[in-house]
């Protein structure tokens, strides 16, 4: 049948059917609408929350970069306070052996002054004895002058 003998009540349900499908699919499609518009606010904010966190992330990079530079400063600085102490040290203990020598030389130069000194009094001891006995000596070969 075509539609010249539909009647027309016939006719119209059928169109208010049209009408409902029609309108039932364009509710479907403005629910479609919304949802890939609900998807695409949820997936730009995916993007904004990514780069948000890129930068973060990127930041973090910066930091860990500027403290692993920070760390090796420090490191390098206690290797050299390492080997300056080491230095010290070394030259500490070079100065002790020195003193040590230095003392030694001393203790050897007092007991040679010890030595040279002991020799004098023995010299002395006989020159003054010698004296004595010169004195001794005059005092008997002169004649009384009392």
């Amino acid at each position: 049948m075509s539609n010249d003998q539909i009647p027309p009540e016939q006719h119209r349900q059928q169109a208010e059917g049209l009408r409902r499908k029609a309108e039932d699919i364009r509710r479907d499609a403005e629910q479609d609408r919304g949802f890939a518009e609900g998807q695409r606010s949820s997936a730009e904010s995916g993007r904004d929350e990514a780069e948000q966190f890129r930068r973060l992330a990127e930041k973090a990079r910066e930091v860990r970069d500027r403290h692993q530079e920070a760390l090796d400063t420090v490191r390098e600085e206690h290797e050299r306070l390492r080997e300056a102490g080491e230095a010290a040290r070394s030259a500490s203990e070079e100065a002790r052996a020195a003193a040590e020598a230095a003392r030694q030389a001393a203790m050897e130069a007092v007991r040679a002054t010890t030595q040279t000194l002991q020799a004098t009094l023995e010299s002395m001891k006989v020159v003054e004895e010698m004296r004595r006995t010169l004195r001794d000596l005059r005092n008997e070969n002169e004649p009384d002058s009392n």
